[in-house]
């Protein structure tokens, strides 16, 4: 039999949630050990999660326009994450790597759909076009020919297993609505291809699978609500050509819970005689009911099933008696036991079996859902209690022999309700360790436990002490998603301008909810608030008594008036203005560098950007066009000033705003002088470049004649350009 036992919070409420571009939703991949999940969310960042401690130990993101295409997956054999960008790029790292972008890099010849890695056979890489190769193969020559073997077909599927000491993959594809199945033995090189009996009142939609016995066990859920079964013998390695065999599907269950069908939306095999599947019950007018169900597949009965009354993103997974799925907004973790599948627990007439209540979902980040849990107990209780599981939950071998320190949870008790001296003095002494794996995460979680406490007490914000724990700390957005919402409450500019400036994975709708923020402040109320300048006031005129002094240099001879004579076109004194001064005072300006600073990804910021209001969407086309007018006037296009932006970052945000608000900006007459400028400027730009183009030749001969010239050697000469 099987049970459902407690449950718990994995990870808080995040962005979540997939997007276009080819990346995953969300993706879950068992850890270098067993207490240790893989988390690829949103096709950016992954992160590896301590489950007995429920909290992040890292977080890696790619930088902004690359795109996580498969899962991140560990090598159990090298304890490294091996992780696809952009479909070819393989990217190769290990936990102390901070910097994704300096780990190991290797361009491959295909796309690839998934890399399944073994604890004993090392990590497999399919490719889309349903060829095979071993990690260790593909890195001895990245870029060999990739052979197509599914031509016009799409992989829907995959699964790799260990019969005996042999790694298996197998994988489905589908074709003008016929399914195939395909089992290969890397080590062997020979792929077995099948075709799956057709039947149009019962289309698989997902599929998982198993081996015993060298057979596959092949379990589709199809949309007739069942769960067929597809028996594969393993294949001896024959040189022989083989025809394509039909395999024939038999039911195994019909998914009925209470009298009523259960869509399932997605199913994992637990062992040889039990699965659970995950789906809703459809109610007119109502949003559906969500359950997780346990079925015996030995017996063709139910098991239990539990009401997700928060519903579910559709997705489930299964790792060492634990199940993962994601419950209204939380990474949400399910343990279940297992025991001999008999008859009796089978229909339920086992006397010691049990139900156990699943509807009460822990955080134990912020010690609060437990509160509620128990919410009939004394305030003493209560904290015995939470203090008593936290103790279960952190026995780590790294504190077990240093008596006197405080485990996580510990640390989060003594903090609940601290004065902020206390606060500050035991931040001090955790800040003031040495650098341990833990030790960021473990920061994490305190900061989690001060905005929670933000949000129970809107007097209660300590500026200070999170603006010092950012600055001092290599934190990220998900290690505390809710401070910057925290601070756009409570108007803490500054700590959203260090956020932007540092976190390297906060999602394009809190970059845009700081922009929109920015961009609505009044100068006047800006002028009273501690903002730190330093990106911005080495190039932004500052008025002093009505007089402007300049700060800048112009460098190269590029002035104004060379820039029209370029352009044929005499501009307007009005709108020289929109050039010569910065359309924002100093402290919005800086606060606007540090959203140009944050990364994104166009295709999930433009939607966001199509809502700016138009009179803030022109004011930031304003600014960037004085960003981009400054950059020019220096021969390196390089702003002075500490974390000022660079052209790059300019350009494409100006590219980005003008995608998103073309159709606003062409329309409105407030834009138009401010359209045609740019349009001007960016000619004038373009004829410039095309007019050095044409020396480019000469300008290379002259830096091949310096590296021939020695170094000791004094001469003049006299060169002439024809």
């Amino acid at each position: 039999m099987a049970a459902l036992c407690e449950s718990f919070t994995l990870r808080g409420p995040g962005p979540g949630g997939g997007g276009p571009g080819g990346g995953p939703g969300l993706c879950l991949e068992p850890g270098p050990d067993s207490d240790l999940v893989l988390l690829t969310e949103r096709g950016r960042a992954a992160t590896l999660f301590k489950i007995s401690d429920q909290k992040p130990l890292g977080c890696w993101s790619v930088k902004h326009g690359q795109i996580l295409t498969c899962p991140v997956v560990c090598n159990f054999e090298t304890h490294e994450y091996i992780a696809v960008h952009d479909d070819k790029v393989l990217r190769i790292w290990k936990n102390e790597d901070l910097n994704l972008d300096k780990a190991f890099k290797a361009t491959l010849s295909a796309e690839v759909y998934r890399i399944h890695s073994l604890p004993q056979g090392g990590p497999l890489v399919l490719f889309r076009g349903g060829a095979v190769r071993t990690l260790d193969a593909l890195l001895e020559a990245p870029q060999q020919e990739i052979e197509n073997l599914i031509s016009a077909e799409a992989i829907k599927w995959s699964g790799a297993f260990m019969e005996g000491q042999q790694p298996v993959l197998i994988f489905t594809t589908e074709k003008r609505g016929e399914f195939f199945v395909y089992v290969q033995k890397p080590q062997l090189s020979r792929l077995h291809k099948y075709k799956l009996e057709q039947q149009k009142s019962a289309k698989p939609r997902c599929f998982t699978a198993h081996i015993t016995n060298q057979t596959v066990t092949l379990l589709c859920l199809c949309s007739n609500d069942s769960v067929y079964q597809v028996l594969i013998p393993l294949q001896k390695d024959t040189e022989e050509e083989e025809e394509e065999e039909i395999l024939s599907k038999s039911l195994l269950l019909n998914l009925s819970l209470s009298g009523a069908v259960l869509k399932g939306s997605s199913l994992v095999v637990m062992d040889k005689d039990h699965i659970a599947v995950l789906g809703g019950q459809p109610e007119p007018g109502r949003r559906p009911k969500e359950y997780l169900t346990i079925w015996n597949t030995k017996f063709q009965t139910l098991q239990t099933s539990k009401e997700l009354p928060l519903g579910t993103s559709g997705q489930l997974w299964c790792y060492e008696e634990k199940f993962f799925l994601i419950h209204g907004k939380v990474l949400t973790v399910i343990m279940y036991k297992r025991e001999t599948s008999s008859l009796a627990a089978a229909v339920g007439k086992l006397k010691d079996s049990q139900t156990f209540d699943v509807s009460s979902f822990v955080n134990w980040n912020t010690l609060e859902d437990e509160e509620l849990v128990v919410s009939f107990q004394s305030q003493e209780s209560v904290a015995l209690k939470a203090e008593s599981s936290m103790n279960l939950r952190s026995k780590r071998s790294t504190v077990a022999g240093q008596p006197g320190t405080l485990s996580v949870g510990q640390l989060l008790l003594k903090l609940k309700d601290a004065s902020n001296y206390v606060l500050e003095n035991e931040l001090k002494k955790l800040m003031a360790k040495a650098p341990t794996p833990d030790l960021q995460a473990t920061i994490g979680c305190v900061v989690t436990a001060l905005t929670d406490r933000c949000k129970r007490n809107p007097k209660y914000y300590p500026q200070s002490i999170l603006q010092e724990i950012v600055e001092t700390r290599n934190l990220s957005y998900s290690l505390c998603p809710d401070l910057m919402v925290v601070a756009l409450e409570k108007k803490d500019l500054h700590l959203l301008q260090i956020c932007l400036e540092r976190f390297p994975d906060i999602p394009e709708e809190m970059t845009y909810a700081c922009l929109k923020a920015f961009l609505s402040l009044s100068e006047d109320h800006l002028k009273n608030v501690d903002i730190n300048l330093d990106s911005a006031i080495c190039y932004i005129d500052v008025e002093f008594n009505d007089m402007e002094v300049k700060t800048e240099i112009l460098e190269n001879g590029f002035s104004e008036e060379m820039d029209q004579d370029m352009c044929d076109t005499k501009i307007p004194k009005e709108s020289q203005s929109d050039g010569e001064s910065c359309p924002v005072g100093l402290q919005k300006a800086a606060l606007l560098n540090a959203v140009l600073h944050s990364p994104y990804t166009e295709t999930f910021l433009l939607p966001h950007l199509k809502n700016l209001p138009a009179e803030q969407a022109i004011l930031f086309l304003r600014y960037l066009y004085y960003l981009y007018v400054k950059c020019s006037e220096k021969v390196n296009t390089t702003l002075p000033g500490i974390r000022s932006p660079t052209i790059n970052q300019i350009m494409d945000w100006m590219c980005l705003l003008l995608d998103a608000q073309f159709t606003v900006m062409v329309m409105l007459p407030e834009a138009k002088d401010l359209l045609s400028n740019l349009h001007k400027f960016v000619r004038a730009q373009v004829r410039f470049y095309s007019e050095l183009n044409k020396i480019e030749g000469s300008l290379r001969e002259l830096q091949r004649l310096n590296h021939l010239r020695e170094s000791q050697t004094y001469s003049i000469e006299v060169l002439e350009i024809i």
